[in-house]
């Protein structure tokens, strides 16, 4: 009998016939009106309950600081730091003991992945420069910067493999970016509530035109991330040794899973009341709202395989969340119109303006991109079997 953490037998999905496509399309449904409203519900309430103003954190544009973090500790960065060497070597050994050849390339890079990267160079020095007549472009530069990445690391999968996600699957690719900027949208909403991040630089803006200036960036996200996903897993050197690695069981997984989304909707509810403690829960909390959620319903979920010893995909996406996380900040650093990071605890030894320990939240982040891509495209399951 087959059981892992938020694993389970497999459950039916897309492509099964005993699945309906309109009890699919039910579930799907009643799993995004769950995860909305425990996103932007609960925060709500945490708040509402020690009896502050919700007008605070509904502010918008966002303007207000208003978290007072804790300041940085040599002893929690250090304990943090060896967590997460802990956690993270013991892939990245596995990996490079597998000597996996590497893939030889299948066809010439494309024109079209030439004009991604002069589309991207050119939005960099734009970006970076600062001579006068450029200054009116530089607060909008991020988009173009990043469509630039996103069509020069879908040439490089092409070159790789034959195939990319923009020539192969163009309906899924031009999907991510309506739903990349909804899935952001949420990000910077809990953003509110724990402050680990805001803008400088943008100048002023109306309600609606900084929704409007703000959603164009918002929406590479997902392209980017899962692009380069689709680069990395199609180097079978990358992960290799990952698909036989050891499993994280459970013996009564939907036990774990109602656990997992009860600590899940807990920690949500207080996350505005203690955010220098649960801030992390920022780049989680859709992870552990949907994969639980997927095993309650009979599905297999993203980290089923996890269950089974498989660990090359989430280690896959986790890597093509922190390469997204390293472009992200190094052109970031350089803007104009930029973010500044305040972490608590460990915000003193950085990384261009991310705190250094920061970069170990887009491992996670990645497999998130991956549950919400999977959840709103169950047809495109087979993308993230790699």
């Amino acid at each position: 009998m087959r059981s892992g953490a938020l694993s389970q037998p497999r459950g039916s999905t897309a492509s099964d016939p005993i699945m309906q496509p309109p009890r699919l399309m039910i579930r799907t449904l009643l799993t995004i009106l769950l995860l909305a409203a425990m996103l932007i519900g609960l925060p709500l309430a945490g708040v509402a309950l020690q009896g502050r103003s919700l007008q605070t954190f509904t502010e918008f544009p966002p303007l207000t600081r208003y978290v007072e973090h804790a300041p940085f500790s040599w002893m929690a960065f250090s304990l943090l730091a060896l967590a997460i060497l802990v956690f993270v070597l013991p892939f990245d050994f596995r990996t490079f003991r597998a000597r996996e050849s590497r893939a030889r390339p299948v066809a010439p890079f494309p024109r079209w992945g030439w004009a991604g990267v002069g589309l991207g160079m050119t939005a960099w020095v734009v970006t970076w420069t600062r001579m006068p007549a450029l200054a009116p472009l530089q607060p909008f530069t991020f988009t173009p910067l990043w469509i630039g990445y996103i069509i020069t690391v879908n040439a490089l999968t092409y070159r790789l493999a034959g195939r990319c996600m923009m020539t192969q699957r163009p309906r899924f690719f031009g999907g991510l970016f309506f739903l990349s900027a909804g899935f952001w949208w949420f990000f910077e909403y809990l953003n509110r509530f724990v402050q680990n991040w805001y803008y400088t630089g943008l100048g002023t803006f109306s309600p609606l035109a900084y929704f409007g200036y703000a959603t164009f960036p918002f929406a590479t996200v997902l392209p980017a991330v899962l692009g380069t996903y689709e680069f990395l897993a199609a180097d079978p050197r990358r992960g290799a040794g990952l698909d036989d690695f050891p499993a994280i069981r459970l013996r009564h997984p939907r036990l774990g899973a109602a656990l997992t989304l009860s600590l899940a909707a807990a920690g949500l509810a207080g996350i505005g009341v203690w955010p220098d403690y649960l801030f992390p829960l920022l780049w989680v909390a859709p992870l552990y709202i949907v994969t639980p959620v997927e095993v309650l319903a009979g599905r297999e979920s993203l980290l089923a395989p996890i269950g089974r010893g498989h660990w090359r995909q989430a280690y896959l996406l986790a890597a093509a969340a922190l390469v997204c996380g390293f472009f992200w900040e190094m052109w970031n650093y350089g803007s104009v119109a930029r973010w500044i990071y305040e972490v608590p605890y460990v915000g003193g030894v950085r990384l261009f303006e991310m705190p250094l320990l920061g970069y170990a939240g887009y491992l996670p982040f990645g497999l998130q991109c991956a549950v919400i891509a999977r959840l709103f495209f169950p047809d495109q399951e087979d993308f993230f079997s790699r």
